[in-house]
């Protein structure tokens, strides 16, 4: 088990960390390509911009080709993502009572993620999760991963240090995010990103379910 001490702040990453998410981001993000008459994007190619900024995951896909592409390709996919799709996002299980367990124990939590505020606000209230957090930061409100700003903008919020932080998320953008800010990081291999892939980014460790990342949190 990784060694956990001296933690005030936990940050989650929220689409495949918290929420599984992933089947409606990559059926909305084809949907909006088709709908702009692009070919849809592979699943493969989608997975891989799971985790940044809405804006800065469009244009690491082909197909855009101007400002007012990209415009209506956020809005489309939105549209999607918020209003037409139906696939199921739900959180992973455990994840609820593994949030309302810190919270109790009066952990500060926060969350940053790369989507969009209406999305996050959407699913906090969805999920009924909206209470435990302290402080929330969207990339469309400061840079997106990797870029330290969301955690940076969260310590400052919270009065917390770098070294009182953890950051928790499910791909690289996260924990190369908590290098670049300076704060410690978990992954999670049940998301998005292989394990494999995680490890090289030498986080405290990589929880294979939320049973185990809740074992390493509330010991």
């Amino acid at each position: 088990m990784p060694e956990l001490q001296a933690i005030e702040l936990v940050v989650f990453d929220w689409d495949g960390t918290l929420m599984d998410s992933e089947g409606r981001i990559v059926a909305s993000m084809q949907a909006a390509f088709t709908d702009m008459g692009r070919p849809p994007p592979p699943s493969a190619a989608v997975r891989e911009v799971i985790g940044l900024g809405l804006e800065e995951a469009i244009l690491r896909l082909p197909g855009v080709s101007s400002d007012q592409d990209l415009s209506e390709m956020i809005a489309r996919y939105r549209h999607h993502f918020l209003v037409t799709n139906t696939i199921p996002t739900p959180l992973f299980e455990g994840a609820k009572a593994l949030v309302e367990a810190l919270h109790q124990r009066g952990q500060l939590l926060a969350v940053a993620t790369g989507k969009s505020r209406k999305g996050l606000d959407q699913a906090l209230d969805q999920t009924g999760l909206r209470p435990w957090f302290h402080a929330t930061r969207c990339a469309e409100e400061t840079a997106s991963k990797p870029h330290p700003g969301m955690l940076h903008e969260l310590m400052d919020e919270l009065g917390v240090k770098p070294a009182d932080t953890l950051m928790i998320g499910d791909t690289d953008y996260d924990l190369l995010m908590a290098q670049n800010a300076g704060v410690r990081a978990l992954a999670v291999g049940y998301g998005t990103q292989p394990p494999t892939r995680l490890l090289e980014h030498k986080p405290l460790g990589c929880a294979s379910s939320i049973a185990l990342l809740s074992e390493w949190l509330l010991r």
